[in-house]
C-alpha cells in the first residue's frame, strides 16, 4: 500500500511541474520571447499541450471568463497540492504506522 501511495505522489509531483512548465511556456508564447517556429520548441510546447489541455479545458467549463487570465493552471496546481495532503495523510502515513 505503502508503494503504491508513493507511486501516486511521484506522478503528481511529476504533472506538478508539467503544468508549470506549461504555464510558463505559454507566457513565453504570449509575450513572443521564444520561436514558434523552432522545432524543439514547437515539439516541448505541442506535448506540454497535450499533456495539459484536456483536465485544462474541463476546469475552464467551471470557471468565470477572466478575459485574458486563464486560472485553470492554478486551480489544477491547488488540486494537486489537495490530493498529495490527502494521500499522505490518509494513506501513507496510516500505512507506513501499520507496516504495510
Amino acid at each position: 500500500m505503502q508503494a503504491i501511495a508513493e507511486l501516486l505522489l511521484f506522478i503528481l509531483n511529476i504533472y506538478w511541474w508539467i503544468v508549470i512548465l506549461s504555464a510558463i511556456l505559454s507566457w513565453l508564447y504570449a509575450f513572443n520571447i521564444v520561436n514558434a517556429g523552432n522545432p524543439f520548441v514547437d515539439a516541448v510546447g505541442s506535448f506540454l499541450y497535450r499533456m495539459t489541455e484536456p483536465l485544462f479545458r474541463v476546469i475552464r467549463r467551471f470557471l468565470p471568463n477572466l478575459g485574458g487570465l486563464d486560472l485553470s493552471p492554478l486551480v489544477v496546481l491547488l488540486g494537486i497540492f489537495l490530493l498529495q495532503r490527502v494521500i499522505t495523510l490518509y494513506v501513507w502515513l496510516p500505512a507506513m504506522r501499520a507496516g504495510i
